[in-house]
């Protein structure tokens, strides 16, 4: 190593923490040192240290007030019939609705997150090459102080309301048996206020866990040699054979073994 710290800090700010790793070999010193005993953090990885934490669906509709996300569910809904085999489990809630349609490429209003670290450092290196920007990005966010500010927006008298609903975070955990995706990956979503980013929402809405508590953290790693890094993360039974129990996760895998030597 060049003889750099192994990560600088920078200030924290309404509620969000940078840092920023020399190296991402000194991403498991790092989780060990800072993350180990905080175990309300969930972790998503980014290829890119410049995209927001938004859904696909607010890409593509950029009003808060549209109705063509109720429309975009219906439709998933009615094409879903006769699809999900024989005797398909009953599915009551819009977001589990919207989590299996995530599974399956569906544009949502959800943001994927994992318990485990690694896991989003692995999300973030697997197709980091294709990007353009210097870093990538895993972050976390606090569940704990998101469900703390929910309830205080919720009690705010004065909060204006988004398409009718109060602008909180919601984390959501299926409980569905058809997405067994999300059980390898140690995965849950979060939904956020329409055409909102989360980092956006945690510096919006202060609370008393903004002063001196680190709601979203931010790790930015230089992409340099990612690709041992990803050799790193097979070893650690971290790829796509084993995040993606499926067919296309075996085809990804066998892929990947001819993109990186000794993969």
């Amino acid at each position: 190593m060049d003889g750099r710290k192994k990560w600088q800090t920078k200030p924290l700010k309404k509620g969000v923490k940078e840092f920023e790793l020399s190296h991402w070999k000194h991403f498991s010193d790092f989780i060990n040192t800072e993350m180990l005993d905080y175990t309300s953090y969930v972790y998503r990885g980014h290829s890119c240290c410049e995209w927001k934490l938004e859904p696909t669906l607010d890409r593509y509709i950029q009003d808060p007030e549209s109705d063509m996300r109720d429309i975009h569910l219906e439709k998933f809904q009615y094409e879903t019939r006769g699809r999900r085999g024989a005797n398909p489990s009953k599915i009551d809630e819009d977001n589990d609705w919207w989590a299996l349609g995530q599974h399956h490429g569906l544009f949502t209003p959800l943001l994927d997150w994992t318990e485990s670290p690694f896991v989003a450092l692995y999300f973030a290196a697997i197709n980091a090459s294709s990007e353009k920007s210097k870093f990538i990005t895993v972050y976390a966010l606090d569940q704990t102080s998101t469900n703390e500010k929910n309830e205080e927006i919720k009690s705010a008298s004065k909060v204006a309301t988004v398409n009718g609903h109060r602008p909180t975070v919601k984390i959501v955990r299926p409980m569905s048996d058809e997405n067994n995706r999300l059980v390898s990956q140690r995965g849950l979503f979060t939904r956020s206020p329409n055409n909102m980013d989360i980092e956006s929402w945690v510096k919006k809405f202060p609370s008393k866990y903004s002063e001196g508590y680190m709601e979203l953290i931010k790790i930015n790693i230089p992409k340099k040699d990612l690709e041992s890094c990803l050799r790193h993360l097979n070893r650690m039974n971290i790829s796509h054979s084993t995040l993606f129990p499926d067919l296309s996760g075996a085809s990804s895998f066998c892929n990947t073994h001819l993109k990186i030597d000794s993969y």
